[in-house]
């Protein structure tokens, strides 16, 4: 492993000339990626009025997650097999081709194939875009880099809603799919032009194709779908048993990959004695605590009276957070570094106690400064994640062992999409089991809304701890 202090360059040396074309040819993908995820959320009702699917409405999100996971696991073999441009090339052609189909739906099934393509060249363009970091700039930039890819999670919120709603209050639910086509053409070309062997810092070695890890590519996807599954039931106790499953799945995973000849993970990637395996796990926390966001809409209109525009931009302020804190933090080096890593995590748990206060309960306040102290605390839950993110993602490349520094880079999106799929079910969970829905009304969301965030205030908590092991000599 290599412990070398990597000095970060400035901003404009990221995005002045030729390197801010190729940082736009890396991060487009993603942006495509995200605000689809958006468009999508917000276009969904009406999909469903016209179609039909409402018992399968959570399911656009699953298989859309468990293809992402998919996708992200193959991107090795991918970017081994064909190079850096062509598996760009061929991400963004599945993703779009995904997207035709979910145009074209005439049903539910359909829509969920289409969803399920999208997934697929989806995880592609997340996990290549972070691979592809150390081939297409030099070290100095990788911190820049990576929060700068990192970043198009939160600007995509913030604009992804906006244009799924146009087109769904228009009652053209379809062109929602349909535009993302001429922006994946222009970003085609983009990646063409820029990612051509000569424009690289790094040109990968031709070897052949790694094996896949089938084995835990499918205890992962299991995992997922058994939460799902158990979700569907209207019974505590198979939601209950539906999680537990997919937990037990999800450790299997973990006793497979260090037993397994192919790897999903680097070498100790799963020892949380390692620095590697403390930042994928640490990865998967701040995911888990960050998923709390997909009931905050929810509980803002119940608790508080918001309109759901309003909602939504209140919302976004945790996106808003984690790009504003991942810009700012990425300059940060060494010490500065390794202090984030504990400081990002604290900020996080802090937050979601604040809004386990917040918004649960009238506090006696003015509205407006109560609306205000939400707002504080949702972007805090985003900052947190934000502002260690790239020192995470960036201590992935330089611990990597030799010869497999794709795979570690790969599995940050795998681990990611993972702890994001867990969270979102766990929540769902939690959300029932406090009565959201039995009793429901403004008692059932007042007890939902404190044990959701007291509760997924431990995942951070536990990435806190876990910062130690990531810089121990720090």
């Amino acid at each position: 492993m290599s412990n070398t202090h990597i000095p970060t360059a400035s901003w404009g040396s990221l995005l002045r000339g030729e390197n801010g074309l190729r940082a736009l040819a890396l991060t487009g993908g993603v942006a495509l990626h995200a605000i689809n995820v958006h468009i999508v959320t917000t276009v969904l009702p009406s999909v469903v009025r016209e179609i039909g699917g409402l018992d399968w409405y959570a399911w656009n999100t699953t298989l859309f997650m468990v293809a992402s996971i998919i996708g992200a696991t193959f991107s090795v073999r991918v970017l081994a097999a064909l190079g850096p441009r062509s598996a760009y090339l061929s991400a963004l052609l599945t993703f779009a081709l995904g997207s035709v189909i979910c145009a074209m739906a005439s049903s539910m099934p359909m829509m969920l194939a289409g969803r399920s393509v999208q997934g697929l060249g989806g995880g592609l363009l997340a996990a290549l875009s972070y691979a592809l970091i150390r081939i297409v700039f030099a070290p100095p930039l990788w911190p820049r880099a990576v929060a700068l890819v990192s970043g198009m999670w939160g600007i995509s919120t913030l604009c992804g809603p906006a244009v799924g709603g146009l087109f769904a209050q228009a009652g053209h639910w379809r062109w929602a799919f349909w535009t993302l086509l001429p922006i994946a053409l222009a970003q085609a070309t983009l990646v063409f032009i820029q990612l051509r062997p000569d424009n690289l810092v790094e040109i990968p070695k031709h070897t052949s194709p790694p094996a896949v890890p089938l084995q835990q590519i499918a205890l992962l996807a299991a995992s997922v779908l058994a939460i799902a599954v158990g979700s569907m039931s209207p019974l505590l106790l198979w939601q209950a048993l539906g999680v537990a499953i997919g937990l037990l799945l999800g450790v299997a995973a973990i006793f497979c990959e260090r037993r397994a000849s192919v790897h999903m993970l680097p070498t100790r990637g799963t020892d949380l004695g390692t620095p590697l395996g403390a930042v994928y796990a640490s990865v998967a926390l701040l995911l888990i605590g960050i998923m709390t966001e997909i009931f905050v809409p929810y509980f803002l209109q119940t608790l508080h009276g918001h309109a759901p525009l309003t909602a939504g931009y209140l919302t976004a302020a945790m996106a808003a957070g984690w790009s504003i804190g991942s810009l700012w933090s990425s300059g940060h080096q060494q010490a500065g570094a390794a202090r984030l890593l504990r400081t990002g995590p604290a900020l996080c748990t802090i937050s979601l106690l604040a809004l386990g206060i917040l918004i649960p309960f009238d506090l006696g306040m003015h509205v407006h400064l109560q609306t205000t102290l939400c707002a504080v605390a949702l972007a805090g839950v985003g900052a947190g994640v934000g502002i260690g993110w790239p020192h995470l993602v960036t201590r992935v490349m330089t611990a990597a062992p030799k010869g497999e520094e794709s795979t570690a880079s790969t599995a940050v999106t795998t681990v990611q999409l993972y702890g994001m799929a867990i969270g979102a079910s766990i929540a769902g969970l939690v959300v029932n089991a406090a009565g959201i829905t039995s009793p429901g009304g403004v008692a059932g969301a007042q007890a939902a809304a404190a044990w959701l965030f007291f509760s997924f205030a431990l995942a951070p908590a536990m990435a806190v701890l876990l910062a130690r092991r990531i810089n121990p000599k720090v």
